[in-house]
């Protein structure tokens, strides 16, 4: 008699084979995970000094450093004051206010009479290119710079003093490699954040940002095979950023069509909430030119964002956002548990046991590679809860994101459109949602005890 194979036997191959495919994207996370492991410990743990911090300044190139200021962010003086002690002998600043009555002008005229040797000055005055109003409040200073090589550094960012002659050395060293490589258009820094003491809203935030977010952020950046920049600080050549519109085709196929009608550089840019991403993208896309992280982290004290960049981001690479949450430890470790366990019977809590500490582990080598220390042993369990929770948190909030298409930001709310753009929309942002409860306490300015005022 013969026996019906098909109808009997197919369907037990589809749990082998949801197994086999659960497993080996289980081995492709962890191959991420430790590239970027890898890429902390050999990037960041040893940050030389450049040899452009001691030359001469007619032998360097020149750098204009535009800091788009708006009201007290948390730690503004000390912030600002890291670009005025840069070592790097030819450099400018221009600190940039939409208007005359804004809190950070006495902070900017304070520290402007401290160092009175370093090139620096005021910009009142926006210019509406758009409705992103940090790229309005920039237009003016990207228009006026003494030089070609722009620094964009938001006011809630400081740095090290050796940062800016390390960039400039990465973003010329293409120009004079043999043999020749592709040229660097964009020099940047992954974000390194503290959180204010007392809120968990940003205490999660920390742990996401300083382990999770970096160890993706700099694997993607090593392997390099697409553009992914988050804008805190950014150098690149105004030159290079006058000859892309933000369209993302590239230029030869763009010379002689309707884009050619398109506003080109910094004010390009204004249509979009993400100015400093699709910066990153156009120049990469545009001028099929690649970008590269300096060893120098952007130092951020921070409020709640990750909702807002998620409904951002999902006009901009849908397919990525929607696969989030398998790259999530939870889930890849639930789907790597139930495989192994189908497949070879491995016991699902010993599996998760051994993968969440291993996990962890990772996690805080990240932390320790670009703080230059490893985490503190008194803030040690504080931050593993905080890690925790946003580990329990992580699909919650894509779901809270993936549900609306509003963002507030300033205070000010906008309507994310498709492909990044923006629009403002009704009202002053003062929603009262649980999460926005926490933006809002965590972005209240807090002087440190070295407080300064204008005079």
């Amino acid at each position: 008699m013969e026996t019906q194979s098909g109808p009997d036997h197919n369907p037990s191959l589809f749990p082998v084979i949801f197994a086999i495919i659960g497993l080996v994207w289980y081995v492709v996370l962890w191959s991420i995970g430790l590239l970027g492991c890898r890429t902390g410990r050999r990037r960041y743990r040893i940050r030389p000094r450049s040899p452009l911090a001691t030359a001469p300044p007619d032998s360097v190139p020149g750098v204009s450093i535009l800091r788009p200021l708006k009201g007290l962010d948390a730690n503004l003086y000390e912030n600002l004051e890291s670009t005025f002690t840069q070592e790097y002998p030819n450099f400018e600043i221009m600190l940039s206010v939409a208007d005359d009555q804004d809190q950070a002008l006495p902070v900017a005229r304070d520290l402007i009479s401290k160092y009175p040797r370093v090139t620096a000055r005021i910009i009142i005055g926006e210019e509406v290119v758009g409705v992103n109003p940090k790229v309005n409040n920039l237009v003016r200073s990207y228009r006026e710079a003494t030089h070609d090589i722009l620094w964009v550094i938001d006011s809630g960012i400081s740095v090290a003093p050796g940062t800016l002659a390390r960039s400039v050395d990465l973003l010329e060293s293409s120009t004079h490699a043999r043999p020749p490589k592709k040229r660097v258009a964009l020099v940047h820094h992954v974000p390194f954040v503290s959180a204010p003491e007392g809120f968990l809203g940003s205490r999660i935030e920390e742990a996401f940002l300083n382990t999770n977010h970096a160890k993706m952020y700099l694997a993607i950046n090593t392997v390099s095979i697409e553009s992914c920049v988050v804008g805190k600080s950014n150098l690149y050549r105004r030159s290079d950023l006058e000859r892309v519109n933000g369209s993302l085709k590239p230029r030869a196929h763009t010379e002689s069509d309707d884009d050619q009608d398109c506003p080109r550089g910094l004010a390009a840019f204004g249509k979009f909430l993400a100015e400093d991403n699709m910066i990153a993208s156009a120049l990469w896309h545009e001028l099929d030119l690649r970008h590269d992280l300096s060893c120098d982290v952007a130092h951020n004290a921070i409020g709640i964002m990750r909702v807002r960049w998620i409904r951002v981001r999902k006009h901009m690479i849908l397919a990525a956002t929607i696969m989030e949450p398998f790259t999530e430890n939870l889930l890849a470790s639930s789907i790597a548990a139930a495989s192994l366990r189908y497949l070879f019977g491995v016991p699902i809590w010993l599996f998760l046991v051994v993968h969440h500490a291993a996990w962890l582990w990772v996690d805080l080598d990240v932390y320790e590679s670009l703080a230059g220390h490893p985490l503190p042993a008194d803030r040690r369990w504080s931050f593993i809860t905080a890690w925790c929770l946003r580990e329990l948190l992580a699909l919650p909030i894509w779901f809270l994101a993936m549900l609306s298409n509003e963002v507030i930001w300033r205070g000010k709310k906008y309507e994310v459109l498709r492909a990044g753009e923006v629009k403002g929309t009704s009202g002053d942002g003062n929603h009262r949602g649980l999460f926005t409860r926490w933006r809002q306490q965590d972005s209240r300015y807090q002087p440190l005890p070295n407080n300064h005022s204008d005079t």
